[in-house]
């Protein structure tokens, strides 16, 4: 027991030492911090260390030529120009906007492009097979962006052509290639997005609309339109994909009712079939051919 006390003892008067020591410590940096911004009274408030230490080179404003706007930290703020005035963007700035599209790529690829409907469809297809991981996720989502790619290629053209073009020339700035890139998304968008969706967006957003100018209608209220739009297309079209391999499902286990072997579960004797009746009628190219033909 004396033993414990005394451990006890020993390990509090090692804590009461340790936070003495962060307490002098703390109070000697203080104390340091205050003379040293006494006895220099040429550093202003908003700047850190001496003139030779500090980032702040120059005052605000001091600048009289492009040179010196080069000098190190010109009142601690960006500046972003254009290389010598010809209207391109110099190779940083135009590193940080290739990664910012890439971050925000994955969503507009999903969401503003046909991928939503091709990807739902083969998924309608597989299960339809009972194949389960067959083909694999890998191959049926490298599939479903070639064929976006191969299916939006007018529109990226478009984009191209009327915006990136442009932009790099300096016919247009910011704003306006903005606006012109969003013009053959926005014609893409419109035959494949149902007005009953677009009413549904404007009344909860509260937004009127003639009906009649689509040039009127928020990019807001059309991306969700055309999101909604696309998922009920993708499952009419997975609904009648299925409709054939029901058949085969509901003979074999009619069949199998009938022989009196209802312990064999019949997705396991339907599923050769299923790829036999698949492969026959060749339906890669009857499912792909139909599922890109709907949106020309």
């Amino acid at each position: 027991m004396k033993k414990y006390f005394s451990g006890y003892k020993v390990k509090r008067i090692l804590c009461l030492l340790f936070m003495a020591g962060i307490l002098f410590i703390t109070a000697f940096i203080h104390e340091k911090d205050i003379v040293y911004a006494a006895g220099l009274s040429h550093v202003d408030s908003n700047m850190t260390g001496d003139t030779v230490e500090r980032t702040n080179i120059n005052e605000p404003g001091a600048s009289e030529s492009a040179e010196d706007l080069k000098e190190l930290n010109i009142a601690n703020t960006v500046t972003l120009t254009y290389d010598n005035g010809n209207g391109t963007l110099n190779g940083a700035l135009r590193i940080l906007l290739t990664l910012t599209l890439i971050a925000i790529a994955p969503t507009l690829i999903v969401m503003l492009t046909s991928f939503t409907r091709i990807i739902i469809v083969l998924h309608f297809t597989r299960a339809a097979l009972n194949t389960q991981t067959a083909p694999p996720n890998n191959v049926m989502i490298g599939l479903a962006l070639f064929l976006t790619f191969f299916i939006m290629q007018p529109t990226i053209s478009s984009i191209y052509t009327d915006a990136v073009v442009p932009f790099e020339a300096g016919e247009l700035d910011q704003q306006e290639a903005l606006q012109a890139a969003a013009v053959p998304i926005r014609q893409f968008m419109y035959p494949h997005t149902q007005e009953r969706d677009v009413r549904l967006f404007l009344d909860i957003s509260r937004t009127e609309w003639d009906g009649t100018n689509l040039d009127d209608i928020p990019f807001s209220v059309l991306v969700p339109s055309f999101i909604i739009s696309e998922l009920r297309t993708a499952f009419m079209i997975g609904f009648l994909l299925y409709i054939p391999f029901i058949v085969i499902d509901m003979v074999v286990a009619s069949t199998l009712m009938s022989m009196g072997m209802m312990m064999l579960p019949p997705t396991t004797i339907s599923m050769p079939f299923k790829i036999l009746l698949f492969v026959l009628a060749d339906g890669w190219y009857w499912v792909i051919g139909s599922l890109v033909r709907t949106f020309y």
